[in-house]
């Protein structure tokens, strides 16, 4: 188990994310956001597996806070954070769950009820669906709601959470086996990894290796946060050809506040951020009068990289989707 310290940034990134989805923004503005929000915003859905498996149970896992927890049923599944939800639809199970967290977005999920308070679990809200197994992961909070629903009995399987497209794999294959479906757990696993190097192989090979800054934006509450090596967006950035600006400029953190001479000691040529974001601070125009922006030479450039905040970090079968959308905006000349 991480240590609070660890822990703390990415709980805020979690907290943001969440009040971040539930934000109605305005539209984004200037010719390079606007350009750039309607390359990524492609239909909010998952692609699941042909058919619906049938789990094979009772199936035992080993969850990544040292417990192992037996499933003994599929019914009735909740998944706590929207990477878990598409994973869990994507393996054809979609049927079966029966709620959702606000960070899930896509339409398939879009009629389930939710069972968030802002940021938090309520373990309330999903101990009245009588739930027959719950996934969540390390960020999952508050530890309390955890506790509450482990101790009525259901299964509670906690996962690492995914940084990484190295984590993409094992994370299919971990929910697969907990809900009883391996063998569609390594189809899905099989079609996503594909992708993914099909995604990479469309990079273009000519060597530039832009530097690229993932900024968390939240106009609205005056939310402003450059990533560091532990954001989460570094792996998409190095597969995309690029080289994460905050890591390069020295950052240890994994978030820092926004300040001008923290970003133009990044210098990036290009800023990566996710769509609701950049709508929070009036799209590409609004992102420019932040500080230090006008001066790095994505600024000058008006060079913004928009991504679905559903998708961006997700780390599962939508990844492949994510590293095209970034390819096409951050080489648009080289776009097909």
């Amino acid at each position: 188990m991480r240590s609070g310290a660890a822990r703390g940034p990415v709980l805020l990134l979690l907290a943001l994310g969440l009040l971040l989805a539930l934000t109605a923004c305005g539209a984004a503005s200037g010719t390079a956001g606007a350009a750039g929000a309607a390359v990524s915003r492609t239909p909010d859905a998952v692609e699941p597996l042909p058919g619906e498996p049938v789990p094979r149970l009772p199936a035992t896992t080993a969850s990544a806070d040292g417990r192992q927890v037996t499933v003994t049923s599929a019914e009735r599944v909740i998944p706590l954070n929207g990477s878990l939800a598409e994973l869990v639809f994507s393996l054809g199970l979609g049927p079966k769950v029966v709620a959702r967290d606000v960070s899930t977005t896509f339409e398939q999920a879009a009629a389930l009820p939710v069972i968030t308070q802002a940021h938090d679990v309520s373990a309330e809200g999903v101990l009245s669906l009588h739930p027959t197994v719950v996934l969540a992961d390390r960020s999952t909070g508050p530890a309390e709601a955890i506790a509450q629903i482990r101790a009525a009995g259901v299964p509670l399987i906690v996962l690492d959470d995914a940084k990484r497209l190295a984590d993409v794999g094992p994370r299919i294959d971990t929910v697969a086996a907990a809900l009883g479906v391996p063998d569609a757990g390594r189809q899905l696993k099989e079609r996503t990894e594909q992708r993914i190097d099909q995604a990479m192989a469309a990079v273009p090979a000519d060597g530039r290796h832009p530097r690229v800054a993932f900024l968390y934006l939240r106009g609205s509450a005056s939310v402003y946060l450059l990533g560091g090596p532990g954001s989460g967006a570094g792996s998409l950035i190095e597969a995309v050809g690029g080289e994460d600006a905050g890591t390069a400029a020295g950052l240890t953190n994994d978030f820092v506040p926004l300040t001008s001479e923290a970003l133009v000691k990044a210098a990036p040529d290009a800023i990566l951020v996710m769509s609701k974001g950049l709508d929070s601070v009036g799209g590409t125009d609004g992102l420019l009068k932040l500080p230090g922006v006008a001066q790095t030479p994505a600024g000058l450039d008006r060079r913004i990289v928009s991504i679905e905040d559903g998708q961006l970090l997700s780390y599962g079968p939508r990844t492949p989707q994510v590293l095209r959308g970034i390819t096409a905006q951050l080489y648009p000349a080289d776009a097909k």
